[in-house]
């Protein structure tokens, strides 16, 4: 099942069973993006090995064949999805694919090197992607003119880096570090060669991050905690930590184009979150927080179907 939330009024107003479309029970949708102006999203299937395509009336357009599709990333320039791995699967192929987004066909797998590719992001200037292991500290650059690449490995122990956000101005990355509970921040200036400037302890299993469109702050989910931490991008240091009602297991973040919103996907699949209802399953909701980030207060929380994971919007960030 997919959820549509309209962000003007915070409300849900679609939902899109998978098994009316002809997918099964176990389709595991896991991640979303959207266009910048909303004229198609796109989500990955898990258990179909396919990434869908629906236009803005929520109506499947198209379909590509991948194995264990994980995260999305939009190239910003070039007809692109750049498509990773999901964490759930057991051996992953050791690539990412790249799938023409106007005719959904596949057209090009690109070699990672390393095992489990996650974390996935794009440049904002479109001449770069970036992803990263989660077995392995290390990030692979891909140059999307040439199509060569560069291995950076960091050193210490493993991290189990779950995703990328890039700030507004393209020179600084931030990933999160699941076993470590650490953000780290990345000097991107030259992409070929990402420079880790320094690392801050956070809450547990930090997961999606994202930054606001002025490029002051990050949020992120800490998984293992039920909060949310807000980091101060100009101290580089923890600014507020979330807590309260619907924050279960926090996964995905998206925010609003105008910055005033975040959404956070909780998969609350211990049922930490008493929900009103259950899944058709009989598994308890998860739920969609809605952070207020003038005051970082809880304005919403929003049940939704079991184990919702993914989110995104059409903002860029």
């Amino acid at each position: 099942m997919l959820s549509v939330i309209n962000v003007e009024s915070n409300e849900i107003v679609d939902h899109i069973d998978l098994q009316e479309l002809g997918f099964s029970a176990n389709a595991k949708p896991h991640h979303t993006v959207a266009e910048p102006d909303g004229s198609f999203w796109y989500v990955t299937l898990i258990g179909e090995n396919r990434v869908l395509k629906f236009n803005r009336d929520n109506e499947l357009v198209g379909q590509a064949e991948m194995e264990v599709p994980g995260l999305l990333a939009l190239h910003p320039t070039r007809d692109q999805l750049i498509v990773g791995r999901s964490m759930s699967a057991v051996n992953p192929p050791q690539s990412i694919g790249i799938i023409n987004r106007s005719d959904m066909t596949m057209q090009k797998k690109v070699p990672t090197f390393f095992a489990r590719p996650h974390a996935i992001a794009a440049a904002s200037d479109g001449s770069w992607t970036f992803i990263a292991s989660l077995a392995e500290n290390q990030i692979l650059s891909l140059n999307n003119e040439t199509e060569e690449t560069e291995l950076t490995t960091v050193d210490g122990d493993t991290h189990v880096f779950v995703n990328f956000a890039i700030s507004p101005d393209g020179d600084t990355m931030v990933v999160t570090g699941q076993i470590s509970s650490k953000l780290l921040f990345f000097d991107i200036s030259n992409p070929e060669s990402p420079k880790l400037t320094e690392s801050i302890g956070v809450n547990a299993q930090p997961w999606h991050p994202v930054f606001t469109p002025d490029g002051n702050y990050v949020y992120f989910g800490n998984k293992g905690a039920h909060t949310i931490t807000v980091v101060d991008m100009k101290s580089r240091s923890v600014y507020a930590v979330i807590k309260g009602n619907g924050l279960a297991q926090p996964h995905g973040s998206a925010m609003s184009a105008d910055g005033r919103y975040l959404y956070i996907s909780n998969n609350n699949r211990k049922g930490t979150f008493e929900s009103e209802g259950t899944s058709a399953s009989g598994d308890p909701n998860g739920t969609v927080t809605v952070i207020d980030t003038k005051t970082n207060e809880i304005e919403k929380v929003i049940e939704v179907g079991a184990y919702p994971s993914g989110i995104g919007t059409n903002a860029r960030w």
